[in-house]
């Protein structure tokens, strides 16, 4: 997926458009149910509760504490959350324990929506990937913009670095980093913590090592934490291979009847409308944005509804 990260021309144009349209009152959501409203069909969200798996990171940061407040005011309904990593979050859908899914590992989204278990993925927001780590900088590697040499460097002066290890969207990303470096199983002093990316920020602060971490829980957790950045993802100018893109997707009911298929329908339609791009892009810790919206642009992008790498077949006749 193609994603621009010409951040203050995308902030500039995107609020524009949120202050163009936003006046307009109540939004419409496609193909959601309204508050105490029934649908031609029958179907009623109101008072029911959505299953919503997600990341670490907009669970951690505190993001959907504002988001779903806003979706249980407007719907009448709840949102029960469960925070694990992309890989977790993805197989709790699988087994139908889920409705609808937040996650960062397009990877794993586009094998999600090819076994069938997922449907209407929808591009939603972007951060970066960084490289934390000790403020002595054991490695010397600050400054650089070379993510695959940063990596190589870590490895080759033995430094400590601790790794997700869960099958994670950053576990993914960092596990990609490796293989673009050219490192093998030589990590250095390499360390898996199989947690979520609080407590590997703070493992990593007390083990004088690095780490990836997404930019947003770094943020949010900065002042309890002694680590700086040492490598900017491309938000502050750094390499295009340390975007990171969430997405959100339905499980799809013809996979699990008991989902809430109308309920996630109705949230995905909450979160990449206007209002909720805009309570994303204004959300901030100790005055920093944690994400930036994605879902509203303007040219249609319909490959984000699909794998990346899914072209259709040539008509016949």
């Amino acid at each position: 997926m193609c994603v621009a990260f010409d951040v203050v021309s995308m902030t500039i144009h995107r609020r524009r458009i949120l202050t163009g349209l936003g006046s307009a009152g109540a939004i419409g959501f496609a193909g959601c149910v309204g508050l105490g409203e029934e649908d031609p069909d029958g179907a009623s969200i109101h008072g029911e509760t959505l299953r919503l798996t997600t990341t670490t990171s907009t669970y951690d940061t505190g993001l959907l504490d504002e988001l779903n407040l806003a979706f249980e005011d407007r719907f009448g309904v709840t949102v029960e959350t469960i925070g694990q990593g992309t890989g977790a979050a993805l197989e709790t859908a699988r087994s139908g324990d889920s409705d609808v899914v937040m996650v960062h590992a397009r990877s794993q989204e586009d094998e999600f929506l090819e076994e069938g278990y997922g449907v209407n993925r929808r591009d939603l927001m972007f951060n970066d990937f960084i490289v934390v780590g000790d403020p002595d900088d054991p490695a010397d590697i600050g400054g650089g913009d070379d993510i695959e040499e940063a990596f190589a460097t870590i490895a080759d002066t033995d430094s400590t670095f601790v790794s997700r290890g869960d099958d994670s969207g950053t576990h993914t990303k960092e596990l990609e980093i490796w293989e673009e470096a050219g490192v093998g199983d030589d990590r250095g002093e390499y360390q898996e913590a199989g947690s979520g990316m609080g407590d590997v920020l703070i493992q990593t602060d007390q083990g004088g090592g690095y780490t990836l971490a997404d930019r947003g829980t770094y943020l949010s957790m900065q002042t309890e934490l002694d680590l700086e950045i040492h490598v900017e993802g491309p938000i502050e100018g750094g390499p295009e291979l340390l975007a990171n893109p969430y997405g959100i997707v339905a499980v799809d009911p013809a996979e699990h009847e008991t989902v809430e298929y109308d309920l996630a329908m109705a949230y995905i339609g909450f979160i990449t409308s206007l209002e909720g791009q805009e309570l994303i892009e204004e959300y901030t810790v100790e005055g920093e944005q944690l994400f930036y919206p994605e879902a509203i642009a303007d040219e249609p992008n319909f490959q984000q509804y699909v794998p990346e790498e899914w072209e259709p077949s040539e008509s016949k006749g």
